[in-house]
């Protein structure tokens, strides 16, 4: 009865334990494999510079509630005992003042402020759609050089076990009086570069994990895999009708554009504000022997200073804002050119290595090791056709990354897919 109940009590803590949020947490995060779509969604969720464009937009959020204000009114107040001497009448009292005043703005200034604030805060959305293109754009580059790092650790993990076999057999050819001490230090020292590449893989696979941990802030934690492809070249590309879909649709020339424009208003707020404002104000008066109730007008006059200044600074502002979406524009055009270029280059690649080219080593390799079990080969002749092999397989992994690297930066550059 006793182990029975020492039992159920095992079973219910180990229970307790699987079910609990942190074992659950600690067994899946050491094996954990993302997906690219995962990938993107923390680090749209995590990365810092996300959540620097959301504080951006708040702020311009709050710039457009100041600029729909109005200006408040203010009133003053003073008190003090008073009687009448000459003639002496023996009147006593307690004598106040009180002023309220109401400033009036020029409509002209408040509607220029208000485009301002309207135009920053359409801006801050562009920057909001800018800083995510970027964001998913580095998140690709770096989830496609781990993607290559892996299949790199892998090509030199079987590449290790080939030249083990290899070995295996020289040492075994040697028992049996077939081959000489020689061919055996030659297979060991290819297994020996076999497993200093399969270090450097695996050196190089650390440093690339970081890297994308780094762009989701983390999230991904140290021990971490991903799964999926490479992106393939889906339809042919035309550089011109790219550059004028960036032209119509890229974030950045859209926040430039906001930018000009909120100069633009800027300006025109500046020459606006040339006229000043109105003041209304009621004052009401109680004396000893005194009751006064007056209203009048306060108009600052702009006789020597008009804001020349101010009107000046505007305009520089918009005049570089208007020279910085140029650039980005001549930028755009360049990088699209560029993005397109590399593009066709890495699919010719890729075009080579799959008509033929890997066929052909492979088929080399596959004949070399017949020849060298029936002995019509040298050692030296398969270690070649095993080399060749890996180093084709691994030009063909790297042709699929820039190829998928390329589409990523000509996809930030376009402005989306």
């Amino acid at each position: 009865m006793t182990r029975q109940l020492m039992a159920w009590v095992g079973f219910l803590v180990a229970g307790a334990q699987l079910l609990s949020p942190s074992s659950h947490a600690a067994a899946s995060e050491p094996n954990a494999a993302y997906t690219l779509n995962t990938v993107i969604e923390l680090a749209l969720e995590h990365n810092p510079t996300m959540a620097g464009a959301q504080g951006y937009m708040q702020q311009s959020r709050g710039q457009q509630v100041a600029a729909g204000a109005y200006l408040n009114p203010s009133i003053s107040g003073s008190a003090g005992r008073g009687s009448i001497r000459d003639p002496s009448t023996g009147v006593s009292m307690t004598e106040r003042t009180v002023t309220v005043e109401q400033p009036l703005e020029w409509q002209g200034k408040r509607r220029a402020r208000q485009q301002a604030a309207d135009a920053g805060a359409a801006g801050a959305g562009a920057a909001m759609d800018e800083t995510r293109l970027n964001v998913v754009a580095e998140v690709k580059v770096a989830f496609y050089h781990v993607l290559f790092a892996q299949r790199d650790a892998e090509l030199t993990s079987q590449n290790l076990t080939m030249v083990e076999e290899v070995l295996r057999t020289v040492k075994a050819r040697v028992a049996a009086g077939d081959a000489t001490l020689f061919e055996t230090m030659k297979a060991t020292v290819e297994v020996q570069k076999a497993t200093k590449e399969v270090a450097r893989a695996q050196n190089a696979l650390v440093v690339v994990r970081a890297k994308l941990d780094m762009v989701t802030a983390g999230t991904l934690g140290r021990q971490f895999s991903i799964q999926g492809d490479f992106e393939p070249l889906q339809q042919g590309l035309d550089p011109e009708a790219l550059a004028a879909r960036a032209m119509e649709q890229h974030p950045t020339l859209r926040r430039l554009t906001k930018l000009v424009e909120q100069a633009q208003f800027s300006a025109t707020l500046e020459r606006e504000s040339r006229i000043p404002n109105v003041t209304v104000h009621g004052n009401y008066y109680r004396a000893a022997g005194d009751e006064t109730i007056t209203a009048g007008l306060s108009v600052p006059l702009p006789l020597w200073y008009q804001r020349q200044g101010e009107i000046e600074s505007a305009l520089g502002a918009r005049h570089r804002a208007e020279a910085e979406r140029l650039r980005a524009q001549n930028e755009l055009t360049q990088a699209i050119t560029q993005h397109v270029q590399d593009v066709r280059t890495a699919n010719e690649q890729l075009q080579v290595f799959e008509t033929g080219l890997l066929k052909q080593a492979e088929q080399t390799l596959r004949v070399a090791r017949i020849s060298f079990q029936q002995g019509a080969a040298s050692l030296l002749d398969l270690l070649d056709s095993q080399r060749v092999y890996r180093q084709t397989l691994l030009e063909y992994v790297q042709a699929r990354t820039d190829l998928s690297i390329a589409l990523a930066r000509l996809e930030r550059a376009v402005g989306g897919i």
